[in-house]
């Protein structure tokens, strides 16, 4: 009976310490995952800024254009 116990046992560990051999790898997959998804989020960002930038500086253009055609328009 001892000797079925140490075997159930002997069997547990080993169970135990190849899920953590899987768990750790799979640990370190979804790390590298997070930090690709990390720079892939900052890149985002830094082209969302860039961007607004860009609309900003169009939609200041666009005003000084129709208040220059209104001057023209009210000029006349």
């Amino acid at each position: 009976m001892l000797e079925a116990s140490l075997s159930q046992l002997e069997q547990l560990v080993n169970d135990l310490v190849q899920q953590n051999r899987d768990l750790t790898s799979l640990n370190e997959t979804l790390s590298a995952e997070l930090a690709k998804a990390k720079d892939e989020n900052e890149s985002l960002q830094l082209n969302l800024m860039e961007q607004e930038e860009l609309h900003g500086a169009t939609t200041a253009r666009i005003k000084a254009l129709v208040e220059r055609a209104s001057n023209a328009t009210a000029s006349a």
